[in-house]
């Protein structure tokens, strides 16, 4: 289940998107996703050489990219020509989801009419969307807000004052007082002067057995969805960016921070208040010492610390010359 439960889409050909150039074929634009995940009538987008592998193999009909890039994607791909991959990503991706770029009210909201959540609990001043779903057995605290067709599994606990968004969550979560999930994510384009909102057109998908803290801020995606595995936890404070990917059974300690489409792999740990730059790969069974930075990407089964974070042997080797 994707997006478009959230977000109204306009029936848009191919052509109508880029009027300016000719190619072979006009078809209806089905939807706008990353390289790996576009299908025939999509179109994706490949702005850096880092990414090759996945653009030979995609199968998104269009993809908008650069001069450079281009002898990278399949011939039966054809090739959108560029100078700036993102801001026209944003404006196909606008003219697709015209309310995507900005998060507007949800007007619909009403007090929950407990004939149609069976066996749910809720507390006092909640609001609830239209076609809302939430699985028996869930408890929702007071003061919470769950907008339109946002989805939510059995037996879950959602604290006080809990907002919920564009997003999909599964069965045994407990999300604690005073989290954000779903909201847009931090993303816009410089141009003349002025800041081009960058839409996102993801969701949040939170897995089975997931436990969050409370305050923590969980954006959803641009493109792709931000997505957290199951039986992982967040301790307070944590922020995830749009397209964050986190695996299972990971444990984040407080005030993580996870810039823009890192993804972080299975059994993951990381101490309070580390952060970790967008863009980036972090392995399987890696642990990450409270206060690092990592900048780069991180192999399986490594431990890493400090700023930038280096294997902890090298960053114990280095504090002994530095004392």
């Amino acid at each position: 289940m994707g997006s478009s439960i959230f977000f109204k889409k306009k029936n848009i050909k191919f052509n109508d998107l880029f009027p300016k150039e000719k190619y072979k074929f006009n078809f209806k634009v089905n939807d706008i996703k990353s390289l790996d995940l576009a299908k025939k009538n999509e179109i994706t987008f490949f702005d850096s050489v880092k990414y090759k592998n996945l653009a030979s193999q995609t199968k998104a009909s269009a993809c908008i990219t650069t001069k450079k890039l281009k002898q990278y994607l399949p011939d039966n791909t054809s090739k959108i020509i560029v100078k700036n991959v993102l801001f026209e990503l944003a404006r196909t991706a606008k003219a697709l989801y015209p309310d995507s770029d900005i998060d507007y009210p949800d007007l619909q909201l009403k007090k929950p009419v407990k004939s149609e959540y069976k066996k749910v609990k809720f507390g006092n001043n909640v609001l609830i969307g239209k076609k809302v779903k939430i699985g028996k057995n869930s408890i929702i605290g007071s003061n919470c807000i769950i907008e339109s067709n946002v989805i939510i599994g059995k037996s879950c606990i959602i604290g006080s004052s809990v907002i919920i968004k564009n997003s999909i969550i599964g069965n045994n979560v407990v999300i604690q007082d005073n989290c954000k999930i779903g909201q847009k994510g931090f993303g816009f384009i410089p141009l003349n002067g002025k800041n081009l909102k960058f839409p996102h057109i993801g969701l949040v998908n939170i897995k089975d057995e997931v436990e969050i803290a409370s305050g923590c801020t969980i954006d959803r995606g641009s493109i792709d969805n931000t997505i957290i595995g199951k039986n992982t936890y967040l301790d307070n404070q944590v922020h995830v960016a749009h397209n964050v990917q986190i695996g299972s059974n990971c444990m984040i300690a407080g005030q993580v921070g996870f810039a823009g489409s890192s993804k972080i792999g299975n059994n993951v740990s990381i101490g309070g208040q580390a952060g970790v730059s967008g863009h980036l790969k972090i392995g399987n069974n890696v642990k990450i010492g409270g206060g690092s930075g990592v900048v780069k990407n991180i192999e399986d089964n490594q431990i890493v610390m400090g700023y930038p974070a280096i294997p902890l042997k090298e960053f114990i080797k280095k504090s002994k010359k530095d004392y």
